[in-house]
């Protein structure tokens, strides 16, 4: 049942499905949703690109898998691109950061920075300093391996500004759900668990991948076929014998 007593929540936050208009993603919601039930995630969150995506079936369809489901989108603002959890029809006309502060007033969006500082103009880089009271949380990012992390600019931003840091996958390739994601101590509802994250009350859970896994996570979400050959010469090249 949603709702009741405080437990320990696996949330996946930032996700993308076949839904999504912008990227060629091979699975769509419900299969997700499949999948997230047997990784035992409890809350989750689909964040398309530009277009927010929601309607009373798939929500009664991850109630059935006993997952919460957040409304969100990743919204590009002035070409920078922005995670709006607890989102609504109107964040798809967002344009500026002035906008996105003034609705911020008028409903409970929770912001968060997505890949802040990863390589390539959507990344938000300066403006999220610039921004940085606009935003409730920054992400620290599943993509990365030991010896590729981006992430570690946006982990001295979120100490720097006592900014919460949340673990999430941006999910292109499905089998690559689990590596990264936030456990959050909460009731089972959108409000506790938005509230939850603004209070620091999560742990995040992370692994980084090899550099072949690297290769097919990118090759996939732009959707390069020789990329994925690389990759797995890359694997066969680095399997122990």
């Amino acid at each position: 049942m949603l709702g009741a007593v405080h437990i320990k929540l696996k949330a996946a936050l930032h996700c993308h499905t076949g839904e999504d208009p912008q990227d060629p993603i091979p699975y769509t919601a419900r299969e997700f949703l499949d999948q997230a039930a047997l990784f035992k995630f409890e809350v989750v969150s689909f964040t398309c690109h530009d277009f927010f995506f929601w309607n009373e079936k798939i929500k009664k369809y991850a109630e059935e898998k006993n997952i919460l489901l957040i409304p969100g989108i990743e919204k590009k603002i002035e070409g920078k691109h922005v995670v709006i959890l607890n989102a609504n029809k109107e964040t798809e006309n967002i344009k500026t950061f002035e906008q996105l502060a003034a609705l911020k007033k008028k409903f409970e969006y929770f912001v968060l920075a997505p890949h802040p500082f990863f390589p390539g103009r959507i990344s938000l880089g300066k403006k999220l300093i610039q921004y940085i009271n606009l935003f409730d949380a920054i992400e620290f990012s599943y993509f990365y391996s030991k010896k590729i992390n981006a992430n570690k600019k946006a982990e001295k931003i979120a100490k720097k500004y006592n900014k919460p840091l949340i673990g999430t996958s941006d999910i292109h390739v499905l089998k690559y759900m689990n590596p990264t994601y936030t456990i959050i101590q909460s009731k089972k509802d959108t409000h506790s668990v938005l509230s939850a994250l603004r209070k620091n009350a999560f742990e995040i859970k992370s692994k980084p991948f090899k550099a072949y896994q690297l290769i097919q996570i990118f090759a996939t979400m732009i959707g390069i076929n020789p990329l994925q050959k690389l990759a797995k010469k890359w694997k066969k090249r680095n399997m122990p014998n």
